[in-house]
């Protein structure tokens, strides 16, 4: 008979709750990510995507419901725990320094330094070629000094420059927010081979995004949220690019306001509503 390989996630959600005072941001979120897979948490503005990014990485203590990493429970009270865990999280920007030079911005908070006593002094050569090494391993080869300021490179190198950094200090959860939300076409497709990348060597990728296309081009496992609950948990394959767009735009709210305003053009001689009109409609739609 065939075995079963049962395989630990990396990270675990399960049942999480978070509330600021009597507001329920969320609501048992229960989610799972594996190495070597990105998880995509998909979700339009107020689904909870940052709130549970920041529990992921120590900013916030759930409420209640419990986290694992490899299969034992833990519990982050500062950003360092999560970090010492594993975890790393990549903001928009890349969380980088544009006044600093790329090899010090990816040292920084880790200092390498050399020399004795009131000589020691920052590495600044060793950074610089540890720096680039790690952004032309992920495909940045047009970077070659270490030593060049992080204003003068784009997003998408900036991307890179994070997520080297974040896997080189050892990170096994790479939680990237919304890394392409602010690149051009091309900028944004070198993101995305990124992190395929990350994902070949192991790490586990959580991808939050409210952009469906990029999610679905990258990811193996779907989240989507909806005013902080979990409205679909699916893999790759299992829902079409229209059936997710449709569920986190609201669905059956967004049907009925199609049907209505096809009603309102058929009582007024096929005329499209006026803006004030289109704006009360999906006002009345909203507060109803």
């Amino acid at each position: 008979m065939p075995t079963t390989v049962t395989r630990t996630p990396l990270l675990k959600l399960t049942n999480v709750c978070k509330s600021f005072a009597t507001t329920d941001v969320l609501t048992d979120i229960s989610i799972e990510a594996y190495p070597g897979e990105v998880l995509c948490l998909l979700g339009d503005n107020g689904a909870g995507k940052s709130t549970l990014i920041k529990i992921l990485s120590g900013v916030h203590k759930p409420t209640s419901g419990t986290m694992e990493m490899e299969g034992k429970v833990v519990t982050f009270d500062t950003p360092r725990d999560a970090s010492e865990q594993g975890i790393a999280t990549v903001h928009q920007f890349g969380g980088t320094f544009p006044l600093m030079s790329i090899g010090r911005s990816f040292f920084v908070g880790a200092e390498r330094t050399k020399g004795w006593g009131p000589l020691r002094r920052f590495d600044r050569r060793f950074a610089g070629d540890v720096a680039v090494r790690e952004m032309q391993g992920l495909g940045i080869t047009r970077v070659t000094d270490g030593d060049r300021l992080v204003g003068g490179l784009s997003g998408g190198e900036r991307q890179a420059l994070a997520i080297g950094r974040a896997v080189y200090f050892g990170a096994n959860v790479l939680i990237l927010d919304e890394p392409t939300a602010a690149l051009g076409v091309k900028e944004a497709a070198h993101v995305l081979r990124l992190i395929m990348q990350a994902r070949q060597k192991g790490v586990a990728v959580i991808l939050v995004t409210h952009n469906v296309t990029h999610a679905m081009t990258v990811g193996d496992h779907f989240a989507v949220l909806i005013h902080g609950a979990m409205a679909a948990d699916f893999r790759k394959g299992e829902r079409t690019r229209e059936e997710i767009t449709d569920l986190m735009a609201g669905g059956e709210a967004m049907a009925e306001l199609e049907a209505e305003i096809a009603a309102y053009q058929a009582t007024h001689q096929g005329r499209p509503p006026e803006p004030d009109e289109l704006e009360r409609l999906t006002h009345d739609k909203t507060t109803s």
